[in-house]
């Protein structure tokens, strides 16, 4: 999962569609809400890490085995005759990880219609670069297991955390550009697309297309409510955990549906900016009367507390549903569901064994895919792109600041750590996975922290 400079990650922008209220926003607004986004996220970068140490210090301290049990804590769910076990594992990286991609979904919608992907001049740039991060990852690791099954696993080192990137970024401070960390959020945006689409192409297993046909009757009732502007948040939950069901039972990973369900949450408001405002005018004046009145009896104080009613239930319908989910759910995700992700997923035991599977080709080809294929990668596709006159390089920004963005792009961890668990099956592999992962993500982040510590010169924040 995922203002000023991050404008694009603010519903609140005008919007470019002509379909939508033009509504404008003062820039000074735009900082403001761009700033609470960027260190929500740097929060949560740093909740992540926490929850990373606590699962590592927690299996090498002599908790390995409780570690193993709790997780693997069976749980059966059921109503009627319909009755399915799980354990605690699978609930949370295909039940609570849904919600992670549902959120990312929303991100996605929101930046293609209305933020930094809304135009080719804008989204050029990124995409290139997030396209570059993605194919030379994976060419590095295929090439170093070609051949062989562990093969498979080219998707695991294309991911980008953007949490804890955006995490190490809050550290710079107002050495880094607003501009750089809007690059870097839409190149994650893009790298969170290409990763869903590779879960859902390359990492699915036999599709039972009878439980896939049942998720696309609902996700049409979805585009229904989309279509007849329903605001009523429990039609959207309903349907959608409908559609997550129906994956579950369909072969194609269960998460992927929070990305499908995203798509159908309206970004439209619930009537035109002009008959807000009339509305409001008339309600504000309502309200000066009561007061100017100076009234204290009581059906007077009802009445002035039924024009605040009036205003807010009025700001209720003009707040889009998409944002209205975003926001519900941003911090929830941001601090629960994926910390707790990292805590069942993160825990690697350090062994003998695992040294030995360090060095094999499976975790040398993450750490290789993501320390030095993408910031090469991302460097690369950017300079062809400027080269060539496709994209341009955003004012105030230098090759160092895309080379430093490149290698913090290298922090994969929470959707490395997802694919890791799809790509592999073998224990000893997906322990080998998880510490390349892990130490490819810490080397990613200290090598773009020290290049744009000691490259950006230290300045008033832009």
């Amino acid at each position: 999962m995922k203002g000023s400079g991050n404008s694009g990650r603010q519903a609140s922008r005008r919007p470019a569609r002509p379909k939508l209220p033009r509504v404008r926003v003062p820039v000074e607004a735009l900082i403001l809400r761009f700033q609470e986004f960027f260190h929500i996220e740097a929060s949560g970068g740093i909740a992540l890490m926490a929850s990373m140490v606590i699962a590592m210090l927690w299996v090498n301290l002599g908790g390995h085995h409780v570690y193993e049990a709790l997780w693997h804590t069976p749980i059966v769910v059921g109503i009627g005759d319909w009755v399915t076990r799980t354990n605690l594992h699978h609930l949370i990286n295909d039940g609570l990880m849904a919600l992670f991609f549902f959120v990312v979904g929303l991100e996605i919608k929101r930046e293609l219609l209305v933020g930094e992907l809304a135009s080719f001049r804008k989204a050029a740039l990124p995409a290139l670069a997030a396209l570059g991060g993605m194919v030379v990852p994976a060419l590095i690791y295929a090439s170093l297991n070609y051949g062989t099954p562990e093969v498979h696993g080219w998707g695991v080192p294309m991911a980008t955390d953007i949490a804890f990137a955006l995490g190490v970024l809050a550290l710079l401070g107002s050495r880094v550009p607003d501009v750089v960390k809007v690059f870097l959020a839409a190149l994650a945006i893009i790298d969170d697309i290409g990763a869903v689409l590779v879960i859902a192409l390359f990492y699915t297993s036999d599709i039972n297309w009878g439980a896939l046909g049942i998720a696309g009757v609902f996700f049409c009732g979805l585009l229904v409510c989309n279509i007849f502007r329903v605001r009523n948040a429990i039609a959207y939950w309903i349907l959608g955990f409908c559609v997550w069901a129906a994956f579950l039972s369909s072969g194609v990973h269960a998460t992927v549906a929070g990305i499908v369900v995203a798509a159908t949450i309206p970004l439209r408001c619930g009537m035109e900016a002009e008959s807000l405002l009339e509305r409001l005018r008339s309600m504000l004046r309502e309200h000066q009367r009561s007061q100017s009145a100076g009234a204290e009896s009581e059906g007077e104080l009802a009445d002035r507390q039924a024009s605040i009613d009036a205003l807010q239930q009025a700001a209720y319908m003009f707040e889009p549903p998409l944002q209205r989910f975003e926001r519900a759910l941003h911090s929830w995700v941001t601090f629960g569901v994926v910390p707790l992700f990292a805590l069942a997923n993160a825990g690697v035991l350090l062994t003998a064994k695992l040294a030995e599977a360090y060095f094999g080709p499976v975790s040398m080809g993450i750490v290789l895919g993501l320390v030095v294929g993408k910031p090469l990668g991302i460097v690369l596709f950017s300079w062809f792109g400027v080269r060539c006159k496709l994209a341009v390089l955003p004012e105030g920004t230098r090759w160092y600041h895309i080379l430093g963005a490149g290698c913090l792009a290298g922090i994969g961890f929470t959707m490395a750590l997802f694919i890791a668990n799809l790509a592999f099956t073998n224990g000893s592999e997906i322990e080998g996975a998880k510490a390349g992962i892990l130490s490819a993500s810490v080397v990613a982040g200290l090598l773009g922290w020290f290049m744009l510590a000691y490259l950006c010169p230290k300045r008033a924040r832009t």
